[in-house]
């Protein structure tokens, strides 16, 4: 899987290089993550990237003609079965199933905006227009990263031979997502709170029983 993401600060996006397992992944191969430095593409000697909006208002919107040759260029240089995000708060919102059928495309590139916002005929520019949540931050490099993290998580090889994501929260159990059981460590009590006893009986079948009644399920 390979992600492209198109932004002002690619330095940060470069800092997932130390996360361990997404850094490991790359190491590994199973991912290729590459950045596209949006000031490059500016017009005129300052590279101007923004422009203030028509009929006022306070902030700066990033420029059409700006995005347009950018998401052009990474078009032209992406893998055949692609998808171009734009990350806003007018998106439609970022869920385990979407995540689910990003999977299935070879390369994301993903658009983070900054400053006020896009100009809006932006989104004719895109495939999809995603909000990771009902709140504003001040750039996109964040929810691009919680992008790569979770798709990351569904290619093979990327959490490890004995880790599968098919049982964690948010998986399909029985038709319905759910959330995973509670899990417990060592010491068996702590502050008066003691590890339930049948996790300690060493009876699997008895376990996998608890663990199975214990998972919730969740609506969207």
């Amino acid at each position: 899987m390979k992600f492209t993401i198109i932004t002002l600060f690619p330095d940060f996006i470069k800092s997932l290089d130390q996360y361990s397992i997404i850094g490991r992944a790359k190491k590994n191969k199973k991912i290729e993550i590459r950045t596209i430095d949006l000031r490059e593409f500016g017009i005129g000697p300052h590279k101007q990237v923004d422009d203030k909006p028509y009929g006022g208002g306070v902030g700066m919107l990033l420029k059409v003609d700006v995005v347009s040759r950018t998401i052009k260029y990474a078009r032209k240089k992406a893998k055949s079965k692609h998808i171009v995000i734009m990350l806003s708060p007018e998106g439609k919102s970022y869920s385990q199933e979407v995540v689910e059928k990003y999977t299935n495309f070879d390369e994301i590139i993903i658009l983070c905006g900054h400053y006020e916002g896009f100009d809006a005929r932006i989104t004719n520019l895109v495939d999809e227009v995603i909000s990771i949540g009902p709140y504003v931050l001040t750039g996109g490099e964040i929810p691009a990263m919680a992008i790569v993290d979770s798709v990351s998580r569904h290619i093979s090889g990327v959490l490890g031979k004995d880790y599968s994501s098919e049982t964690e929260s948010f998986s399909i159990s029985g038709g319905k997502r759910i959330i995973e059981y509670p899990q417990y460590t060592r010491p068996e009590e702590f502050n008066g709170k003691k590890v339930p006893e049948i996790l300690l009986s060493g009876d699997h079948k008895k376990i996998a029983a608890w663990q199975e009644s214990k998972k919730k399920t969740i609506k969207f």
